[in-house]
């Protein structure tokens, strides 16, 4: 009678047991990441009042059972459902992440490792990816600076806000391309002042500047000119390229055939091959001060001014010139038009001399030679051979770039200077020193059909990739993680860097971690240890995602379902107790 009080006593303590383990479940309905519990039940043990005994062949009697009376329950074990999968709740947090799949994260609290799938995460003011309710640093592993990848080697804070990772360094241009039609009917073309083309690039340091390049016609409209006509800063300040003795583009001294006449206009100007007059006689360019004594047709500084004409700079002297000539704001492609001297008999007579040289020559002295070539500047009565003592004809224009030619049949690009095979020309800006890094240029993407005289040519920093187009520097602009971990930045110049990667724990038996608190796990001996290194997520076939958090796992329905089972047999283990106790009395009451 004894024995049914205390089964029954085992079995209220025991179903108390059980109503703990639901409670606890129903309290954390809304725990994030939170992973139900449920306990099952052992009898607790049994008192033999008679052992079993076998059958007896002799006397012809069977076999006999044990008789055993048990003695209560208790609880045999309390299981957690580790592996199931809560489901998603978005938050729109990018930092607040979710695993799915059975691998957890690992977070530090400066003493241990510890694993959680709570991934509420924030970065702290260190900059360092860390928990939100207890700030321990999440971990991962960095990126090899050798490599520029993830270097799985043991976990460490992941510092993803670090002053070296707030902005992106600049990096200088080092290819670009051309691309698109130059039609060959498109006036910008057929003018004197070409087609121009800009190309934008970035110095080293990532202070922006520009090409630009102009695109000339040739007489045979399949060649083209191809020359650097300035470049000019962020602020639309020219650089200074004069200081370099050789070309920056293409090849020095390149020659284009282009004929055609220049007429000096004789109504406004006079004109004696060394002075020139407005019609009121004010001298407005004299030869002396434009070129050096002793030269070779180099001009003085063009910002100087001479000793002859105080008023006015070599550069002034040159536009009143070039515009006397016809060329107004022109005065580059005047001075490179190109004359053939001609003998007596009206054959060409030595080299095609460029108009800077043909007024160089005037004060030379070298008006003529022996055999009667014009070899200066035409000037009245001295020339008066020439039949138009104020106009001649050009053979073409010297220049400082490359030729750009195009099939005539198929319209394609067809080569630079002659080569078919070549389709690169290289900007060589590191002669201006500095900042500046050479830049190659490919060609090989232009064309020369039929666009209703509209060209669509244009200049892209950069190979057709991407590869080599530099950038300013870049300040960040927002932060990502991808489902395998890995965190981006991403920066204001459209670059993007890798900053680390989230690492993960699995375990072979993730039942046997113990529970710390705070949404936090333990490894064991049952679970199995952590190498301290981690898993990528993706290895098991799991993911993370972004801006979601794992719900609790915690199945309601079920909960109160074992709720009213476990009720209902406290009751009963009550009544066990209640009826052993009349049963006591009945038997005290024997005796009045």
């Amino acid at each position: 009678m004894m024995r049914s009080l205390y089964s029954g006593v085992a079995g209220l303590k025991t179903h108390q047991t059980k109503m703990d383990v639901i409670g606890n479940n129903i309290a954390n309905v809304n725990t994030t990441a939170f992973k139900s519990s449920s306990i099952t039940f052992s009898e607790l043990m049994s008192q033999t009042t008679q052992r079993a005994s076998g059958p007896n062949a002799t006397t012809g009697t069977g076999g006999v059972n044990a008789r055993q009376i048990g003695l209560g329950v208790k609880s045999g074990a309390i299981n957690i459902n580790i592996e199931g999968q809560g489901s998603a709740q978005s938050t729109g947090n990018p930092f607040d992440i979710m695993i799915t799949g059975d691998n957890f994260f690992v977070v530090n609290n400066g003493v241990e490792n510890l694993f959680t799938r709570d991934g509420s995460f924030y970065v702290d003011g260190g900059g360092n990816l860390a928990m939100t309710s207890t700030g321990y640093n999440v971990m991962g592993w960095g990126v090899d600076e050798a490599t520029g990848k993830i270097k799985q080697d043991s976990v460490a804070a992941l510092r993803i806000m670090s002053t070296a990772n707030m902005t992106y360094p600049p990096e200088a241009t080092s290819k670009a391309y051309m691309a698109g039609i130059l039609d060959k009917n498109d006036t910008d073309v057929t003018s004197a002042n070409g087609k121009v083309v800009n190309l934008n690039f970035f110095d080293a340091l990532g202070y922006s500047y520009t090409a630009r390049f102009v695109f000339r016609q040739s007489d045979d409209r399949n060649q083209y000119s191809l020359e650097l006509s300035k470049i000019l800063d962020s602020t639309g300040a020219e650089v200074d390229i004069s200081k370099v003795d050789v070309t920056l583009f293409g090849k020095e001294g390149s020659m284009q055939i282009k004929s055609g006449k220049v007429s000096f206009d004789t109504t406004n100007y006079k004109w004696d091959g060394k002075e020139l007059k407005d019609g009121s006689g004010t001298v407005l360019a004299n030869l002396d001060d434009i070129f050096k004594a002793g030269g070779n047709g180099e001009l003085n500084t063009l910002s100087d001014k001479g000793a002859n004409l105080q008023t006015a700079t070599v550069q002034e002297q040159l536009d009143a010139i070039a515009k006397a000539y016809g060329y107004e704001g022109s005065t580059d492609e005047f001075l490179s038009l190109l004359y053939q001297p001609l003998d007596n008999t009206g054959k060409a007579d030595g080299d095609a001399l460029s108009v800077q040289m043909l007024l160089f020559n005037r004060i030379a002295d070298t008006a003529g030679t022996a055999t009667g070539a014009q070899t200066s500047i035409p000037v009245p009565a001295a020339d008066a051979k020439q039949g138009d003592p104020f106009s001649f004809e050009t053979v073409g224009r010297k220049f400082d770039g490359t030729s750009v030619a195009f099939d005539g049949k198929t319209g394609y690009f067809a080569g630079i200077n002659g080569q078919a095979t070549v389709s690169t020309v290289t900007l060589e800006l590191s002669k201006l020193g500095g900042n500046f890094s050479d830049i190659e240029i490919d060609f090989s993407e232009i064309s020369m059909f039929d666009n209703k005289g509209t060209s669509t040519l244009g200049a892209t920093s950069g190979d057709a990739d991407g590869i080599g187009m530099g950038r300013r520097l870049g300040d960040m602009i927002g932060v990502s993680i991808q489902q395998n971990g890995m965190i981006y930045a991403s920066y204001d110049n459209g670059m993007t860097k890798l900053l680390g990667q989230i690492a993960t724990a699995a375990f072979a038996n993730a039942s046997g971690l113990e529970k710390q608190g705070e949404n936090l796990y333990s490894a064991t001996l049952n679970s199995g240890e952590f190498d301290g290194i981690g898993v990528d997520v993706t290895a098991n076939g799991g993911k993370m995602s972004t801006g979601q958090l794992e719900m609790s796992n915690v199945d309601l329905s079920a909960e109160f379902t074992e709720m009213i089972t476990t009720q209902r047999g406290f009751q009963a283990n009550s009544r066990i107790i209640t009826v052993s106790d009349t049963l006591l009395e009945e038997l005290t009451n024997l005796k009045r």
